[in-house]
């Protein structure tokens, strides 16, 4: 498990990165490429997803991972996420399960 803790990621690439599990509390992932991350049971507490590209990625069982963090990144296509969350997200923000132009 990697422990990322605020750890300041903004506008990485981490494109297909292996996060699971990752402690990725309070980090700034502002404007992170995640295309196809796998964030599965990664801790994302206060984490910064401002503008995060999530198209394809794993965030099944993450934790502390909120609709407000959710609605606030570019895109949510073709995300894995619990079906709490997706109905949620996708009754309040259809615009980010769209196809993006990135």
């Amino acid at each position: 498990m990697s422990d990322l803790k605020e750890a300041s990621l903004n506008a990485g690439n981490l494109e297909k990165a292996n996060l699971k599990g990752a402690n990725l509390i309070g980090a700034n992932l502002k404007g992170a490429n995640l295309f196809r991350a796998n964030l599965k049971g990664a801790n994302l507490l206060a984490a910064n997803l401002e503008g995060a590209n999530l198209k394809g990625a794993n965030l099944k069982r993450a934790d502390q991972l909120s609709l407000d963090q959710l609605s606030k990144v570019k895109t949510l296509h073709d995300t894995q996420l619990d079906n709490e969350l997706f109905i949620s997200l996708k009754e309040k923000y259809p615009a980010l399960f769209k196809v993006p132009d990135l």
